[in-house]
């Protein structure tokens, strides 16, 4: 169900949901939201959090994709520490 309501921005450059928006969206205060701005348009997009189920499949996928490209440069675990030493600009 989509709606149409009137708002107005505040000279901080605060927007106010209507509140039949908020409570049918079930926003509550410091919910997070993506801003996308176009010609005459901006979208407040709700940020979702993951689930843990979804955040452990996709830090799982970055890890093996990772671990593909360490194998394909021929680094080793156990060269990671001097790895992280050299960017930090710490001498061993």
């Amino acid at each position: 169900m989509t709606s149409i309501e009137i708002t107005s921005m505040s000279s901080k450059g605060q927007v106010v949901i209507p509140f039949n928006i908020r409570k049918r969206m079930n926003l509550e205060e410091g919910e997070k939201f993506i801003v996308v701005d176009s010609p005459n348009t901006i979208i407040l997009k709700k940020l979702e959090k993951p689930s843990k189920e979804e955040f452990l499949k996709e830090f799982n996928r970055i890890a093996k994709e990772g671990e593909k490209r360490a194998n394909a440069l021929g680094i080793k675990e156990s060269d990671v520490p001097k790895i992280i030493h050299k960017f930090r600009g710490i001498k061993e």
